[in-house]
C-alpha cells in the first residue's frame, strides 16, 4: 500500500511540475506575442521566407545530434563498454523529446533508455551525461565571454532595454544576503554530517554517487581524445550554424555578419537553459530582443523579428518532436531480436 501511495505522490509531483513549467512557457510566449497581429505574421511566413535555408538548418541539427551521439559513445566506452550507435542516437533524440515535456527530464530519460537496452548501470551512464553537461557549460562560458568582449555595447543595450533582466541581475549579484544564507546551509549540513551518515538511505545514495563519479572520471580513460575534442567543437559549431543559416531565409537578416549571428546564438542559448520546455518564450524573447537592437531601422521590425524567432524555434522543435516520436517507436522494434535471443 505504501509503495502505491509513494508512486501516486511521485506521479502527482511530475504532473504538477509539467503544468507549472508549461504554464511558465505559455506565459512567456504570450508576453512576447500578445501584441502581434496574427495575419501579419502569417503573411511574412508565407511570402517572405526562403524555406531552403530552414531545411538546411534542420539537416545541420540532425548532424549535431549525430555528433553528440558519437561523443557520448566515446565517454561510455571508457566506463561501461561499447554501446551501439543506434541505441545511443535514439536515446539522445528521446531525451530531447522528453525535455519538451519537462525541463532537464531528457538527461534522465536518455540514461534510462540506454541503461535498459544496453544493460548498463544507470548511475554510471548518468555520470557520463553529467560530464557532457559540464563540458558544454565550459563551451558556453567561452562563447559568452567572446560575445561580451566583442559585442559589449549590444549586451548593455539589451539590458537597458529590458529592465526586468537588470532587476534579475541585481537580485542574483547585488544582494549581499545570499552569501550568508549559503554559508549557513553549508554549516548546517557539516554539523549534522554524522546524523546524515547514519540514515538508511545514505549508503545507497553513496553508491549511486560513486557510480556517477566513475562516469565523470571516465575522461581520464578516453581512448580517442582528439575525436572527443573535435566532436565537442563540432556540436557547438553545428548548433551555431543551425541558427545562422536561418538568417538567409529572411531578406532583413541575410546581411548580418557571422559575429552578430554568434551573438544572437549566445543570447538564445541563455533562453534555452532557463527552466521552461524547449526554451519556449524565453528563446523567442532573447532572439527578438537582439534583432530589435541590431536592426532598429528595418520596416516593421517587430513583426519580422517575431516571425524569425517563431520559425527558427518552431522548426527546430518540430524536428525534435518528429524524430523523437519515431525514435520511441523504433527503439523497441530495433531491439526486438536482441530481446528474443535473451
Amino acid at each position: 500500500m505504501g509503495k502505491i501511495i509513494n508512486s501516486l505522490v511521485k506521479r502527482l509531483k511530475d504532473i504538477l511540475k509539467f503544468f507549472l513549467f508549461l504554464s511558465l512557457s505559455i506565459l512567456l510566449f504570450y508576453l512576447v506575442y500578445k501584441d502581434q497581429d496574427i495575419d501579419e505574421l502569417k503573411e511574412v511566413l508565407s511570402t517572405k521566407v526562403d524555406y531552403f535555408w530552414v531545411g538546411l538548418s534542420l539537416f545541420l541539427g540532425v548532424l549535431s545530434h549525430i555528433s553528440r551521439t558519437l561523443r557520448w559513445n566515446i565517454i561510455i566506452k571508457a566506463t561501461e563498454g561499447r554501446a551501439s550507435f543506434k541505441n545511443s542516437f535514439l536515446a539522445v533524440m528521446i531525451g530531447y523529446f522528453a525535455n519538451l515535456a519537462l525541463p532537464r527530464m531528457g538527461e534522465f530519460t536518455r540514461c534510462g533508455v540506454l541503461s535498459k537496452y544496453e544493460k548498463m548501470s544507470f548511475s554510471r551512464v548518468f555520470g557520463t551525461v553529467v560530464l557532457e553537461r559540464v563540458i558544454d557549460l565550459l563551451m558556453f562560458v567561452v562563447l559568452l565571454l567572446f560575445v561580451l568582449i566583442t559585442q559589449m555595447n549590444m549586451v548593455l543595450d539589451f539590458i537597458r532595454n529590458n529592465p526586468e533582466i537588470r532587476e534579475a541581475l541585481d537580485i542574483m549579484f547585488g544582494r549581499w544576503v545570499i552569501l550568508p544564507v549559503l554559508a549557513g546551509i553549508v554549516l548546517v549540513f557539516y554539523a549534522s554530517r554524522n546524523i546524515i551518515k547514519s540514515l538508511p538511505f545514505y549508503k545507497k545514495l553513496q553508491g549511486v554517487f560513486v557510480n556517477i563519479g566513475e562516469g565523470f572520471r571516465s575522461i581520464k580513460n578516453l581512448e580517442h581524445k582528439w575525436p572527443f575534442i573535435l566532436h565537442t567543437i563540432l556540436i557547438w559549431v553545428l548548433y551555431y550554424l543551425m541558427l545562422y543559416v536561418v538568417f538567409f531565409a529572411f531578406k532583413f537578416t541575410s546581411g548580418l555578419s557571422p559575429v552578430i549571428g554568434l551573438t544572437v546564438f549566445a543570447m538564445s542559448t541563455i533562453g534555452m537553459v532557463l527552466p521552461v520546455q524547449g526554451g519556449i518564450g524565453a528563446w523567442h524573447f532573447m532572439v527578438i530582443g537582439c534583432l530589435l537592437i541590431y536592426l532598429p531601422d528595418v520596416q516593421n521590425i517587430g513583426t519580422m523579428a517575431r516571425a524569425f524567432a517563431f520559425l527558427a524555434h518552431g522548426s527546430m522543435n518540430f524536428m525534435i518532436v518528429i524524430v523523437g516520436i519515431l525514435s520511441v517507436i523504433a527503439l523497441p522494434l530495433l531491439n526486438r531480436k536482441k530481446k528474443i535471443d535473451e
